[in-house]
């Protein structure tokens, strides 16, 4: 597979289709199940809150998984991902509901890099505060 989009009908500024993403126990639990991450305070809503958390919270690797999403949708192709990195801001906290969490999550093209390359920078939030910072994504374009 290669980017489906061209580097050359990119511009600074170019904002990526942005997505929303309902996280349950459930899915902690299917995430926990694929990653090998069993730690209670992803799926026990008990330990969690002793060890000074609010609730239950979603794995950092996933959240960092869901958000780099948009930037796979968009060029349509995982592949074309060249770099990819945040920092964890704030936890997602996952209620024990039929609702869960949500995650919000918008891109737009900060950079357009050597060897058709460009670099996206993506803003992640839950329950309206920051969940991810500094996430950048360097992608070849075609």
């Amino acid at each position: 597979m290669t980017a489906k989009i061209s580097y050359v009908d990119v511009e600074v500024g170019t904002e990526l289709p942005a997505r929303t993403f309902s996280v349950t126990r459930a899915t902690l639990v299917q995430y926990a199940g694929a990653s090998g991450d069993f730690n209670p305070i992803h799926w026990n809503e008990k330990f969690a809150v002793e060890v000074g958390l609010p609730d239950v919270i979603a794995h950092g690797m996933f959240t960092m998984a869901e958000a780099i999403r948009v930037v796979t949708d968009w060029a349509g192709d995982p592949g074309s991902v060249v770099e990819y990195g945040v920092r964890f801001t704030k936890p997602v906290v996952v209620p024990n509901d039929d609702k869960g969490a949500i995650i919000e999550v918008s891109g737009k093209v900060a950079a357009k890099l050597d060897d058709n390359t460009v670099r996206v920078d993506l803003t992640a939030t839950s329950a309206g505060q920051k969940v991810l910072g500094m996430s950048r994504a360097v992608v070849r374009l075609a």
